[in-house]
């Protein structure tokens, strides 16, 4: 909802300080980094400067910004233990840009943790089910 709203401040708010964002390629979805390609493998800093750019005229491929729909199903807590929770979830994430429709399909990894009272994301791994991009183009935190 955070991102379809383009709240990407308040989205990055639910990650922890040691954050990891994964978008491995589509050559080897199941692969991690650095053993495998990744189209995106960033920390907090990497994506605090994502957000800040996106939010700037910077940005020129999200000038004005897309416009997005996440469907989300099929979520399972896939391991619980101590302050720490793993969950799984099948998405369908909808991009509406200059007159055109993509979509991209896969499953988001979570790795969540309670801190404070609160649960905060450690990781978000998204594997897309796509055999590759290229009707979709680049790839961002739109995922």
């Amino acid at each position: 909802m955070l991102l379809d709203e383009w709240r990407l401040q308040d989205w990055l708010a639910l990650f922890s300080p040691q954050a990891r964002y994964i978008v491995p390629s589509t050559d080897h979805p199941q692969g991690n980094p650095p053993e495998h390609p990744a189209l995106i493998d960033d920390d907090l800093t990497r994506l605090q400067g994502r957000v800040t750019r996106l939010l700037s005229r910077r940005a020129h491929r999200e000038y004005p910004s897309s416009r997005t729909r996440h469907l989300v199903s099929n979520v399972l807590i896939t391991e619980s233990s101590g302050t720490e929770l793993s969950v799984s979830a099948a998405f369908v994430v909808y991009r509406m840009r200059n007159r055109n429709v993509t979509q991209y399909i896969g499953r988001y990894l979570y790795a969540l943790e309670r801190a404070d009272g609160e649960l905060k994301i450690q990781q978000k791994r998204i594997e897309l089910d796509l055999e590759g991009l290229w009707d979709q183009g680049t790839v961002s935190i739109l995922l």
